[in-house]
């Protein structure tokens, strides 16, 4: 606020010294007092600036005071501003307003609703800024009282007022008040614009997000972030790539926040090359190298199967915190490397930092891709008596993961039952893809049933009860089960596999290419049967989950979809190129043996990423060591 239309001071009188009043105080200039403390950076400074206007009794002066207090709560010493504004005489609306605005905008709202309560006991009318201040990160509950204390004072058809209260209702997730306010606007400035955009993209309601972003006359980098953000945010990885490309096209500079989105999304898809292109743009275009944007980075890195880079990237981040350990022992563990995770995780508590349950997630993880059932016991237990932290469901279905795969499938059942929260459906159809590993149809039908009966049942429920009965020959379990799915209206999630190639992705369902070069990965996939049957392989017919010939299996098996992406990895890179692969569903037995096959007979370094884990084929061998 500028002090000249609030108050006039005259100037000092044209002397060769300054006259003393009856009180002894000289008279100095308020406007280069005013200036001064525009001016602090530090507090210090503004502490030296107040002593000298209680050593000239300049105190209580309006517009230096409200200066003061504005200063030192925009240099974050909220408990300075508010003790200031405590001994001021008769505190006017801009006063009020400015104290409840600092707080609120921290998310202290508690402090500020209590200055807005004594605003209002001592009598002070609040204006708009004062709805608009007090509005700002408030919760809903509060918030609709503002809401209709506006509406009593006429101040809800105030632009600032009610984009305050659109931002209200969209961060509670209340899209139809939020609609309801945005309709009724008679302007819409960029403010409430963006307001209405993060209210469709955070509650995924992405098409209208899309079509308001599209109207837009006007766009800035917030909205860009806002559209990007909401594509990464909701499973939408491509429509995030493809708008990202669309902002740099528009010449709008992306800034840390853009680039934080765009990582997340390169690394849902694997896209490797644009990761490193980002990483790149990064570098080049000043955007800081901070412990957030390395994080990301490090994320992006292990999730696109380049931990070396992501471990190069991870040393280099100064002042590390439990978020970047936690990514880079995440990272460890997802791919298998188990030794590395556990030692990193060593170095993280010597170098004081707490762990958090995201850590103990990873560690177990870690041991749980390699079977270290006594590790991973220490490390569960040590979860609460050592550091504190009450296990969590992720942390249990860590746990019925590592028993179960490595046999101890009553065990991890006892661990389930036991439990003092209650099981959720992730949870059972890790126990029960423990008992198809381990043949025990007993408990998968007994765990099947609890489902159905809870509504609790999906796909993966039906699909891996239907794989126990597939291995053991029994076809009319199998019929039995699908008659169940399509009773239940629950259908079967497709295979799907992606590959990048020149930084573009390319998507291959199982049962056959929809894809230009469809007729040169036909060519290539008979070329690779030749390859396979000369090698000795067999195919491993007894996982497909029909009861049909031997060759309609074998040819069923040609066409899962990453097959269907390393044929066209194979005609598309170089020899000698690594290919990487990410699949939606866990990769099958007969894959697996395929693609070591296929990595010993072309020589190439082949990386799988599948829904539980990373796979490494290096000549003929996998990094899961068969143990997946």
């Amino acid at each position: 606020m500028s002090s000249t239309t609030l108050f006039t001071i005259p100037p000092p009188p044209a002397t060769a010294s300054p006259p003393v009043t009856s009180g002894t105080h000289h008279l100095i200039s308020t406007n280069r007092l005013s200036v001064l403390i525009d001016k602090s950076k530090t507090i210090n400074h503004l502490l030296q600036i107040q002593a000298v206007l209680f050593r000239h009794g300049l105190e209580h002066h309006p517009i230096l005071n409200f200066k003061l207090q504005r200063s030192y709560a925009s240099l974050g010493r909220l408990d300075y501003s508010a003790a200031l504004f405590g001994r001021t005489h008769n505190p006017n609306i801009f006063f009020w307003t400015a104290i409840i605005h600092v707080h609120a905008l921290r998310g202290l709202h508690e402090q500020a609703l209590n200055f807005y309560v004594q605003m209002l006991t001592q009598g002070v009318e609040p204006n708009a800024f004062t709805f608009s201040s007090i509005l700002k990160l408030c919760p809903i509950e509060p918030g609709k009282l503002f809401h209709s204390q506006a509406v009593k004072l006429g101040f809800d058809s105030d632009l600032y007022v009610r984009t305050g209260l659109l931002d209200v209702y969209a961060r509670s997730g209340d899209v139809a008040s939020a609609r309801q306010l945005f309709d009724t606007m008679p302007e819409k400035s960029l403010v409430s614009l963006t307001a209405m955009l993060t209210c469709y993209a955070k509650n995924g309601e992405l098409d209208s997000a899309r079509v308001l972003f599209d109207g837009m006359e006007e766009r800035d980098g917030v909205c860009w972030n806002v559209m990007i953000n909401g594509y990464t945010q909701n499973g939408m990885p491509n429509e995030a790539l493809v708008l990202f490309r669309q902002m740099l096209k528009a010449k709008v500079k992306p800034n840390e926040v853009t680039v934080l989105s765009v990582l997340s999304a390169c690394g849902q898809l694997g896209a490797l090359e644009s990761g490193r292109w980002v990483h790149s743009y990064i570098k080049n275009n000043g955007i800081q190298f901070n412990a957030h944007v390395g994080t990301a980075l490090v994320d992006m890195y292990s999730k696109c199967g380049s931990l070396e880079d992501a471990r190069l990237v991870f040393d280099k981040i100064d002042d590390k915190d439990v978020v970047a350990w936690n990514s880079m022992i995440v990272g460890y563990a997802m791919h298998g490397f188990s030794q590395e995770a556990l030692q990193l995780f060593k170095s993280m508590c010597r170098v004081g930092l707490h762990p958090t349950d995201i850590t103990f997630i990873g560690v177990m993880s870690a041991c749980g891709h390699s079977g270290w059932v006594t590790e991973g016991w220490s490390i569960f237990n040590s979860m609460k008596d050592e550091y504190g932290i009450e296990p969590k469901i992720e942390h249990y279905g860590c746990m019925v993961n590592l028993l179960g795969r490595a046999g101890h499938v009553e065990q991890a059942y006892e661990l389930v039952k036991n439990m003092n929260i209650e099981p959720d459906p992730v949870l059972w159809g890790t126990l029960l893809g423990a008992c198809r590993l381990h043949g025990n149809i007993t408990l998968g039908e007994e765990i099947v049933q609890l489902l159905v009966d809870n509504n609790l049942a999906n796909s993966g429920t039906y699909i891996l009860l239907s794989n126990i009965h597939a291995s053991l020959g029994d076809w009319d379990g199998v019929a039995r089960l699908r008659t169940m799915m399509k009773d239940s209206g629950v259908k079967k999630e497709p295979g799907c596999s992606s590959i990048e190639v020149n930084n573009k992705v390319h998507e291959f369902l199982a049962g056959g290419p929809n894809h230009p070069k469809r007729k040169e990965i036909y060519v290539m996939l008979e070329e690779i049967n030749g390859w396979l049957k000369s090698h000795g392989y067999k195919p491993q017919t007894q996982i497909v989950l029909h009861d049909i010939a031997e060759t309609e299996k074998e040819r069923s098996l040609e066409v899962h979809s990453e097959k269907l992406a390393i044929a066209y990895g194979l005609i598309s890179t170089r020899p000698g190129t690594t290919i990487k692969i990410v699949k939606n569903l866990r990769v099958c037995v007969d894959c697996h043996e395929v693609t070591k096959l296929i990595s010993k007979i072309t020589g190439r370094k082949i990386v799988v990423r599948d829904r539980n884990r990373f796979h490494h084929f290096v000549n003929g061998l996998c990094s899961c060591g068969d143990y997946w």
